[in-house]
């Protein structure tokens, strides 16, 4: 048996040392010390070896089956070597230039706005709620104090779904649906894509990003509202910005309020972007109306609330002074190269 280990063994080296591909090493790998090789073979019929002799002569195989696997694997680094060699004196590539730098992605814009945002509020106190995009008439309309005649619950301002369910047109339905899950305190942010069926232009978009506020408290107040939107305001804006109140009307928040700041164009002087009043609305704002609370089952003799709202697109138009929000949505790569963060 030891001279037929020794012939295995040089036949072995004799082909190792002709392979010139790597396919050339996987045939002779499987010829060699596969399955049906001579190696295998020889450690099948081990059982016909006489007990005093068996474990030597197992050495002896396993011995020749690793000086095997050695020669192949100096084998497959020589042809390694032998292939770079011969690509470095038929390519064109020069392996000794540098490589070029990969060109480094960056955030939207809308994106960069986004995070801003929620740094500044989540460094406030609030934590970060999301839902689904796809809601119903009572998360959507009802729970919010909506009316059934309202304007916005018709075709011409909602994209209704055949199964009776709508897109979103705001992530107010997010609060809806933590206040129906989570008893207060509450102090959350929801954002997230909404659609209304508005015509494309240069302030209006089918598909645009909002974000939402929400508190709920005992005794929490108008002045509460106030307060946290002035830090807000000058953290996103900057100290000097300038902004104001104006009492509106939103079904699920009694007072309302419109938040205006200062015309980022002309900064209050008056121009076409603000229509020559000095000021651009921001978000909607509100003390939650008691038949909010009354709809997901909260006590609103116990607990009071605030809720405020801005678009993320108007918001970033007004901070990097973009004059068409369709600019936002074209992914024009001139346009987006100026918002790049390394």
């Amino acid at each position: 048996m030891s001279e037929q280990l020794q012939t295995i063994l040089n036949q072995a080296r004799d082909k190792i040392s002709q392979a010139q591909t790597n396919n050339d090493l996987l045939n002779l790998r499987s010829h060699l010390i596969g399955k049906n090789s001579e190696i295998n073979i020889l450690l099948k019929q081990l059982s016909t070896v006489s007990l005093a002799e068996r474990p030597a002569y197992g050495k002896k195989i396993n011995d020749i089956k690793h000086s095997i696997e050695l020669m192949l694997e100096e084998a497959s680094q020589r042809i390694k070597t032998i292939v770079y060699q011969r690509t470095l004196q038929t390519s064109w590539i020069d392996y000794t230039m540098p490589g070029r730098s990969l060109f480094q992605g960056s955030l939207h814009p809308l994106t960069q706005v986004q995070q801003q945002i929620e740094d500044v509020l989540m460094g406030m106190g609030f934590q970060v709620a999301e839902n689904v995009d796809v809601e119903d008439d009572f998360h959507n309309f009802d729970a919010l104090n909506t009316p059934k005649d309202h304007p916005a619950r018709n075709l011409a301002d909602t994209f209704y779904i055949d199964t009776g369910l709508l897109l979103r047109t705001h992530t107010s339905t997010v609060q809806i649906r933590v206040m129906e899950n989570f008893p207060p305190p509450l102090k959350i942010i929801s954002p997230g894509r909404c659609y209304r069926n508005d015509k494309f232009d240069g302030t209006h978009s089918p598909v645009f990003h909002q974000m939402e506020g929400l508190v709920i408290d005992e005794l929490v107040s108008f002045k509460d509202l106030r307060e946290m939107m002035h830090t807000f305001v000058q953290k996103i804006f900057g100290i000097d910005c300038q902004f104001r109140f104006r009492p509106h009307f939103f079904p699920f928040t009694e007072p309302s309020v419109e938040i205006d700041i200062a015309c980022f164009k002309c900064f209050g002087k008056g121009c076409t972007i603000c229509k020559n009043s000095g000021w651009v609305e921001l978000a909607g704002a509100g003390m939650v109306d008691p038949n909010v609370f009354e709809a997901v089952g909260i006590d609103h003799e116990k607990y009071s609330g605030y809720a405020f709202g801005f678009g993320i697109d108007r918001l970033t138009m007004f901070k990097y002074q973009i004059p068409d929000i369709r600019m936002l949505f074209d992914n024009d790569y001139r346009f987006l190269n100026q918002f790049i963060t390394i």
